[in-house]
């Protein structure tokens, strides 16, 4: 055997070559291609906000914010045609014209790398951009400089044009983009996504201004904004904001449970938080404890505590390629911790400013006082509830967990894949959890109908042992950062009973666990009502007009089956509903949804006006099976 030549043996036991002839180059463009996870983290289609296309235009908008940081351009426009494709204008500097094709499709290729030219922007790796070109079918830039254009167009990271001609235009960058729709199958931008992220850019750069679609988005008092345009529960009192040179935070109390974070680092959102925003919550605790000079705890001043923070850090390390959570600890090379950074901001801002509004710090005392009183009167229930849960964890009644959780009890690191199925039922729990990927899927079965907890304290969670199990499987009691699961999914019959099962539910985490609903954890699976087929063929339908359809493609006489219960979809079949293109609908919660109101009216006690709106809007509907 030669030298550079070696034998495998595969699970088949047949021997593989492995010879020169296996090892390969890949440029820049092919090895993101083939390995695109590595740089935009997930592909998805679009129906979720954490899905690649996002992810390429972030990139893109990205470079155009670091230009309005060093103060080139104001205005940045954003045009989406027909939700497939994009382009991105900024009146920035342009990209310097003799490197604009390697600055596009060259990795590790850019003008970040000095920190002089870009001290504390989002991007500094020379991948970003590339990405974008790399999973486009379609891809053009524009460098516009001093009078002339440079235009160059690609596909799939391929150059195929590259001129440059005289112009009028303003400087700056423009760039198009349509994503490689064999990499992002039967994908389609959301309109709600891309204004949630715009709209954050905005409370992050006061002053700058976004035209999206023709629609002027700014801010003008920046995180202020942000929470007042997010906040779902009443503030009790002014929302305090205090800036700095390089950190800006805003806080206020309400009456909810829970925590709520909006973290910012360079004006990349990071949903999954980091050392910023693990220094705010001790040091805001810390500095309101020291304050009022007692023995508060921290749960007690943190509860019902919504809050936004975002610093600027030179070089941040972000702990993967999407940015969505801080891992730097120095707020630049060899300087002063982020956590000593926000402490002595948070130690002298916060604490002047509670001494010179007395007021305002009254009603913040008043409700930490509150917490602490429902606190101390549930401890002894608190107490007896965990112990129960940690027994029924032991011996599996409840909760089927999946392998990747098995070994690790805290969940630390919450795994993008990772979802848990909430169902009520034996049959349908059963099937589920025969037809499901044990890797990433977990199943929390439910004993009958959940209390409605609508007007209920905190008491009744622990009181409760469904609920008090589910946040113990949820890892959940002191805050959605021990979320265990990605994506909680509550799967229930497509019937009156399943419905309101779902609705007690969403009623739980709307009471106790917002944050959850906030930031996009909460989902519903969608499952087949009707199967249709013949001999030939199967077709699962979601809707009537989905069997309407599938009637009239198998004809003649095809056989029609009505699904009234997951338990009656075998576990063979069940598989397809919960696999790599299961539907789910995303439960959503907005400012303008009237959420008290909402759950005033469905599961508050007026009982009269409730039935009369059911009688007014009663529909008598045909049997959908016959």
């Amino acid at each position: 055997m030669e030298e550079n030549e070696l034998i495998s043996v595969d699970n088949n036991n047949a021997t593989v070559e492995y010879t020169d002839d296996n090892i390969r180059h890949l440029s820049d463009m092919e090895h993101v291609r083939t390995r695109p996870g590595m740089y935009i983290g997930r592909l998805g289609d679009g129906a979720h906000a954490e899905d690649g296309i996002y992810v390429l235009l972030k990139e893109v908008i990205d470079n155009s914010i670091d230009e309005f940081k060093m103060q080139a351009g104001k205005k940045i426009e954003i045009t989406v045609e027909e939700n497939l494709r994009l382009s991105v204008r900024d009146y920035g500097r342009g990209i310097p014209q003799g490197k604009l094709i390697e600055a596009v499709s060259m990795l590790n290729t850019g003008g970040k790398y000095d920190s002089k030219a870009f001290k504390k922007s989002v991007g500094l790796n020379g991948v970003g951009v590339k990405a974008v070109n790399a999973l486009s079918s379609q891809f053009e830039v524009r460098s516009y400089r001093d009078g002339k254009v440079r235009i160059a167009t690609f596909s799939k990271g391929e150059l195929l044009t590259d001129k440059t001609t005289d112009t009028e235009e303003e400087n700056g960058t423009y760039i198009f983009f349509e994503p490689d729709n064999t990499l992002f199958v039967n994908y389609c931008f959301k309109p709600e996504f891309i204004e949630t992220m715009l709209r954050n850019y905005t409370y992050l750069n006061t002053g700058l201004a976004i035209i999206y679609n023709g629609h002027r988005i700014l801010s003008r008092n920046g995180l202020v904004d942000l929470l007042n345009d997010n906040m779902t529960a009443t503030g009790l009192y002014p929302i305090i904001h205090l800036k700095g040179e390089d950190i800006e935070i805003a806080f206020t109390h309400t009456g909810q449970y829970g925590e709520e974070y909006y973290s910012f680092v360079n004006g990349q959102h990071t949903t999954q938080g980091g050392t910023h925003q693990s220094a705010f919550k001790e040091h805001i605790a810390r500095t309101i404890k020291e304050f009022y000079n007692k023995n508060l705890d921290y749960t007690d001043i943190r509860n019902g505590l919504v809050a936004a923070i975002a610093v600027n850090v030179e070089e941040p390390i972000f702990e993967s390629q999407t940015k969505t959570k801080l891992g730097s600890t120095n707020m630049a090379p060899g300087g002063i911790t982020v956590n000593k950074y926000i402490g002595d901001f948070i130690k002298q801002e916060v604490d002047n400013y509670l001494h010179k509004n007395s007021d305002i710090a009254d009603v913040m005392y008043q409700k930490i006082q509150e917490s602490e009183k429902e606190r101390k009167a549930i401890a002894g229930v608190t107490k007896l509830a965990r112990e129960r849960a940690k027994k029924a964890n032991l011996h599996n009644r409840k909760l089927r967990d999946c392998r990747i959780h098995l070994n690790d009890p805290k969940g630390k690191g919450l795994e993008e894949d990772s979802c848990i199925f909430i169902t009520e039922g034996d049959s349908a729990s059963g099937s589920i959890t025969k037809s499901r990927d044990v890797n990433t899927q977990a199943v929390f079965s439910l004993r009958g109908k959940p209390l409605n907890s609508f007007g209920l304290t905190k008491k009744v969670v622990y009181e409760n042992e469904e609920f008090n199990l589910l946040q113990a499987a949820l890892n959940i009691e002191e805050g959605i950062e021990g979320l265990r699961y990605n994506k909680v999914i509550v799967a229930t019959d497509a019937d009156v009973d399943g419905m309101h099962i779902r609705l007690l539910l969403i009623t739980f985490f709307l009471q106790f666990f917002p944050d959850l609903i906030k930031k996009g954890h909460v989902y519903i699976l969608q499952t087949p009502l009707f199967r249709v087929r013949n001999k030939k063929k199967t077709i699962y339908c979601y809707s009537e007009e989905e069997r309407i359809n599938a009637i009239n493609e198998l004809s003649p006489n095809p056989e029609i089956t009505r699904f009234k219960g997951l338990g009656e979809i075998s576990p063979d079949e069940f598989k397809h509903f919960i696999g790599k293109d299961m539907r789910l609908e995303q439960v959503t919660l907005r400012k303008t949804d009237a959420v008290k109101e909402l759950l005033e009216f469905y599961m508050g006690k007026n009982t009269m006006e409730r039935q009369n709106f059911i009688i007014d809007n009663l529909v008598i509907e045909e049997d959908l099976a016959s």
